[in-house]
């Protein structure tokens, strides 16, 4: 891989935690005002192409961080550092 493909990925990888991230906010700040809010399903969509968003989200807003379903995230996590750590291994590969 060419480092200018690798610094795009990491610049949309930077954007999508970003995005799940305001989506958290975004959420909780509707929830506090009784206004309607973004889908579950949405917000764990959210999770899984983003979840260090996600996670910080849900701990900086003290949103979601109660129900169980939302605990998938850290899976998500887990599987994206999988992937990172198995993508370096190939790319520092001599």
């Amino acid at each position: 891989m060419s480092p200018e493909l690798i610094q795009i990925a990491a610049v949309l990888y930077l954007i999508l935690n970003c995005i799940s991230f305001f989506l958290f906010g975004v959420d909780k700040r509707k929830a506090v005002r009784g206004n309607y809010r973004i889908s579950e399903s949405a917000l764990i969509g959210a999770g899984l192409i983003g979840p260090v968003g996600a996670l910080a989200g849900m701990k900086v807003f003290r949103h979601k961080t109660r129900k169980p379903k939302f605990k998938v995230i850290y899976l998500f996590l887990m599987v994206h550092l999988v992937l990172f750590f198995i993508l370096m291994r190939d790319f520092f590969s001599f």
